[in-house]
């Protein structure tokens, strides 16, 4: 399956993430993510994106993060895990394999 293929529109997006679809806007506007448009500028998101997205919820669900916190976290997690060194136990299970920030 391809993961960056944009199949996912607002409301199906914001369903699965338990989300207002608001929330995605405001993701979108800080960067997190940034869904592809239609040629009618409709939203479509990847499964990569909602799956950056779930990444983001873990970290400000269950560890309290704030959004710059939750990105500036992948990102280290993103060098440990290039540079083979290994993860912060309570870390170790987020899987980020597939997001992309």
């Amino acid at each position: 399956m391809d993961l960056d293929k944009p199949i996912y529109t607002l409301s199906i997006a914001a369903e699965i993430l338990e989300v207002h679809p608001r929330t995605l806007m405001m993701y979108e506007g800080l960067r997190l993510v940034v869904p592809q448009r239609t040629s009618t500028n409709r939203r479509r998101y990847s499964q990569r994106d909602l799956l950056t997205l779930q990444a983001i919820q873990r970290l400000t669900r269950g560890f309290g993060l704030n959004l710059n916190g939750a990105r500036y976290v992948i990102q280290c997690l993103q060098l440990l895990d290039a540079h083979g060194i290994e993860r912060p136990a309570e870390l170790r299970e987020l899987d980020i394999q597939h997001v992309r920030i």
